[in-house]
């Protein structure tokens, strides 16, 4: 067996391995993952003292980026559910919405709450939304649920400033406003099609029945003043005001002038959370009359449920380390210079392989812009673009057990490892194929 497929084969026997540890043997998935990971880097042969620093560096690395991000927003979370801000937001929500358009304009509001948020943020921000806008429209949680998701994981996986898109764009030299108006345009049938048509279809399927709450939601406590509408909105969107303003400064003032560093800096992802947590707990929290030792339990609490999420995710990005340094990046590489496919289903193949392999959408999107940059260059602006998006596409097929996301979907709604399959993968899954699709037909018209 050559060295490309030992290492493909690895990857195949960590997650097999994986599946039987927590479907069968019920172990925790972290741990799960962990041993999955062991098996894979023997397989592959990685040396033994690096399997365990690979392991950690990549699991480190994926909390640094995303666990004091879901631990922030946990927080926010709590202090919009326990402050009546989750409800008021409701209350319109459904005033203004008949019963039959409300998953469509979850997903609207999603998209416009993502648009410059990253996905793991746009979610913590909106669970309580989901939770009380289904509790008090009595419609099935899987049909407000799965719009907002639809219409986050779209937008983070098609339409710039996500990073994703950054980094094909980037690579590719692609034009950043011509690349963001067709991201809009594919995302917009895919998040119809992902989002409220799946979800009507996945709320009548008997096998998720049971999906009734989420589990990481406080109960509500009496409060002496609820925060009115134009607050609970103000609250809800600070973030994503804060990280859209980062961007736009990158266009209007000079990168090295005071205002540029200070919108830098609280556009970070982690600064305009900690902002908008305090900015909550001053307007939301201290203002509603709540005791502040009884707020500060809440806040506490809040992060208690999102423990072994955090090791799950970290666990995950140690498999993709260990793989990484196994080398899969460059077997798929090499798999793909004997294929002859035309380029947009090049692109989205090679991303599709390395998303299944690797875990990370940003791992397939570098890697796979990487490949195209060095292979096809000189494309014009049009080509670039849509091959950046057929990427992008391909980088969220069938997100599965080495997925972050996956992991966080299965413990906010407290799902089976099948449920979750059938509510987070297959809907990544009609989103890559519906952005192909759409790319393809853009392709064929414009080129």
């Amino acid at each position: 067996m050559s060295s490309d497929s030992l290492i493909l084969f690895s990857c195949i026997a960590a997650l097999a391995a994986i599946i039987l540890s927590i479907a069968y043997a019920k172990l925790p998935p972290f741990l799960a993952i962990f041993l999955g990971t062991i098996l894979a880097g023997l397989i592959a042969g990685v040396p033994l003292e690096h399997i365990a620093k690979s392991f950690s560096k990549g699991a480190g690395g994926i909390l640094g980026e995303s666990g004091y991000i879901i631990a922030m927003g946990a927080m926010l979370g709590s202090l919009m559910a326990n402050t009546g801000a989750a409800d008021r937001l409701a209350e319109f929500i459904i005033a203004k919405t008949s019963s039959r358009l409300l998953p469509w304009v979850m997903a609207f509001t999603a998209m416009l709450i993502g648009l410059p948020l990253f996905f793991e943020v746009g979610l913590v921000l909106m669970l309580p939304l989901i939770a009380t806008v289904s509790a008090r429209s009595g419609q099935s949680l899987l049909r407000i649920a799965v719009p907002v998701l639809a219409g986050l994981t779209t937008l983070h996986a098609l339409v710039p400033p996500h990073p994703g898109p950054i980094i094909a764009i980037t690579t590719l030299h692609a034009d950043m406003g011509l690349t963001l108006l067709l991201g809009i345009v594919i995302a917009i049938p895919a998040v119809i099609c992902a989002g409220p048509l799946y979800g009507k279809w996945l709320s009548h399927k008997p096998s998720l029945a049971t999906v009734t709450q989420l589990t990481t939601l406080p109960a509500s406590v009496p409060v002496a003043r609820s925060p009115s509408l134009p607050l609970a909105i103000g609250v809800i969107i600070l973030p994503a005001l804060l990280m859209l303003a980062r961007s736009l400064s990158l266009y209007i003032f000079n990168g090295q002038s005071a205002l540029a560093q200070f919108f830098d800096f609280i556009g970070e992802p982690l600064i305009a959370l900690t902002l908008t947590v305090l900015v909550a707990l001053l307007t939301l929290g201290w203002r509603s009359g709540i005791e502040k030792k009884q707020l500060g339990e809440a806040l506490t609490a809040s992060i208690a449920p999102v423990a072994v999420l955090l090791l799950t995710i970290g666990a995950g990005g140690g498999l993709k380390g260990v793989l990484v340094e196994a080398g899969i990046s460059q077997s798929i590489t090499h798999f793909t210079h004997h294929t002859h496919a035309p380029l947009l289903l090049l692109a989205w193949g090679i991303a599709v392989a390395l998303r299944q392999a690797t875990g990370s959408a940003t791992v397939a999107t570098t890697t796979t812009a990487g490949i195209f940059a060095a292979s096809f260059q000189g494309l014009p602006p049009l080509e670039s673009s849509l091959i950046a998006l057929s990427i992008g596409a391909g980088s969220v097929f069938f997100c599965h057990i080495n997925d972050a996301g996956y992991w966080m979907i299965k413990s906010f709604f407290d799902l089976t490892l099948k449920q979750t399959l059938w509510i987070w993968s297959l809907l990544q899954t009609i989103v890559s194929l519906i952005g192909l699709m759409m790319v393809s037909i853009l392709w064929w018209v414009l080129i």
